[in-house]
């Protein structure tokens, strides 16, 4: 069935807004197909964003086979095949159930979960979070009340370093050193402290209190709710009061958005391993590069790959005197490796001729003007709906009618922007001025 997305809320809608939930929820998956301008889209909700080996082969097959022959990495850490033909709906969903990437038709649109990418691999979180990640996965799974959520309510799982904390989760449960978590709701600082162990089931209690709160607003995410999350975190320490989870209500300051990546390169670990740490250019890659990606994971690493909702991608477990080699094809393939490339910082809507509502090929000009290295990130949109823009602070790039806007973009508010006519040479200049000015 392909179903048209409504545009992404880039501005949340007043609290209250009717209109919030006047359709039903339209957001693409893997049963409910998008129809873009270049064929159908599925988006691939990736837990975490981990990935066996083998679940990456398929991916690939299936972007080699129906799709464009490129995977798409989104700001969640998902996956989005693009170009996909007439009646290629069958295919995708039977290979998504026999590689486990659709454990529950009732629950594929909600599963959004983003994750530190580097926990349990480099010693500086606060504790491993993947046992985190698979029993909220499971218990999102179960229930029947989850599968109401929308494809937008996201939920952040933080090992302690800050890193997902500042991606403004729906739910967020950052880890403590004394083995407690932190769960926060919006980006609400009272919070509740809990016991490590009942995280997951704090997480899924808020997202159904979350629920029953949202009917009378019609609120897809948090931040929809009129009066806001403060109320919610009552209803959570009353729903974990008969599991005998220990709740104590506290503040935390919420951190500023945008904290780092995973810095590029060879990320020192544990023991004698490291981790290999990738950037794709333009959140983008081609099957070909995507098998030289899966073929370390499998022969030379631990055999997962980690998506990172900077899209990026993590492998695991590569022993530390073959990471240089292993840097050097992969830079070799096209993909980024260090902080070095010209590409580091640059990110684009997929624009002409993918999308209808674009109005330039901001990926084309992207490549063409990128700016200085080592500059502030910068983020083409071919409409004012910004698809995929990033947090914290950025430079903000926007095909309009007659040319184009440019504008920094800092606390979530953005500077006067300056408005560059059709020129590429002007355009250029202006992006690279704006990524230049640090200060």
């Amino acid at each position: 069935m392909l179903a048209a997305m409504p545009p992404p809320a880039t501005t949340p809608a007043p609290p209250g807004d009717p209109s919030v939930r006047a359709h039903g929820d339209a957001c693409p998956g893997t049963l409910r197909l998008h129809r873009a301008d270049d064929g159908a889209l599925a988006r691939i909700r990736v837990p975490g964003g981990v990935l066996t080996a083998d679940q990456a082969d398929v991916l690939r097959e299936l972007a080699s086979g129906p799709g464009d022959g490129e995977l798409h990495l989104t700001s969640r850490g998902n996956v989005q095949l693009r170009g996909l033909g007439p009646g290629s709906g069958g295919e995708l969903v039977a290979r998504m159930r026999e590689s486990g990437l659709l454990p529950s038709e009732r629950h594929e649109r909600i599963r959004n979960v983003v994750a530190s990418p580097l926990s349990g691999l480099d010693g500086r979180g606060e504790r491993d979070i993947r046992p985190w990640l698979s029993a909220l996965d499971a218990l999102l799974c179960a229930s029947d009340a989850a599968a109401g959520l929308s494809g937008r309510f996201l939920f952040a799982l933080d090992d302690g370093r800050g890193d997902v904390d500042a991606l403004g989760g729906d739910v967020t449960l950052r880890a403590r050193s004394d083995g407690d978590a932190i769960l926060r709701i919006g980006a609400e600082e009272s919070v509740v402290r809990i016991p490590g162990a009942g995280a997951p089931q704090a997480a899924l209690a808020a997202a159904e209190a979350f629920l029953d709160a949202s009917p009378a607003s019609g609120a897809w995410r948090v931040t929809d709710l009129p009066a806001g999350a403060g109320s919610l975190l009552d209803e959570v320490v009353r729903r974990l009061r008969p599991a005998g989870i220990r709740t104590t209500r506290t503040v935390a300051p919420v951190e500023p958005r945008g904290s780092a990546a995973p810095a590029l390169g060879a990320v020192t670990g544990l023991r004698d391993m490291v981790a290999l740490s990738v950037g794709l250019p333009l959140g983008r890659i081609g099957a070909g590069q995507w098998r030289t990606l899966t073929d370390i994971a499998r022969h030379r690493g631990d055999g997962e790959l980690r998506l990172t909702p900077w899209r990026g991608v993590v492998v695991p477990g590569v022993g530390r005197e073959q990471a240089a080699e292993l840097l050097d094809s992969l830079g070799a393939a096209g993909l980024i490796v260090g902080p070095r490339s010209p590409w580091t910082g640059v990110g684009a809507c997929i624009g002409r001729p993918g999308c209808a509502k674009s109005l330039a090929d901001v990926r084309a000009e992207a490549a063409a003007a990128m700016g200085p290295v080592g500059a502030l990130p910068v983020y083409w949109s071919g409409c004012e709906r910004r698809c995929g823009h990033p947090q914290g602070e950025w430079i903000d790039v926007v095909a309009t009618p007659d040319g184009h806007r440019v504008a920094r973009v800092r606390d979530g508010r953005r500077d006067a922007p300056v408005s560059i006519d059709d020129s590429p040479t002007a355009l250029a200049a202006a992006v690279s001025a704006a990524r230049g000015a640090l200060g």
